[in-house]
């Protein structure tokens, strides 16, 4: 998960996903945020379920750490599509 900029804690059977360290691949980590500033960018007009999270959280806590934790959902979404063999879903719901 180094590569990944994501650190990955292991509590036995069970990987739980940490903050984005500056520790990993600093292209990726450049191109999961900048994909996040795109997104928070055009999301003012769109009424899906990720974009008022996104807006509700860029009014909560700015426009940085809304960004920061953007890119950090887009790597945990990554991982978890890169260590599945389940397809990606838009509108899943647990």
């Amino acid at each position: 998960m180094d590569w990944f900029s994501a650190k990955a804690i292991y509590y036995g059977w069970c990987c739980r996903l940490g903050r984005i360290s500056k520790r990993g691949e600093k292209h990726i980590r450049t191109s999961l945020i900048q994909g996040a500033r795109a997104v928070i960018a055009n999301c003012k007009n769109k009424t899906d379920r990720t974009s008022m999270w996104v807006k509700d959280l860029v009014e909560r806590r700015g426009f940085k750490r809304a960004t920061v934790a953007l890119a950090a959902k887009n790597a945990r979404l990554i991982w978890a599509l890169s260590h599945s063999v389940k397809k990606y879903q838009v509108d899943y719901v647990k």
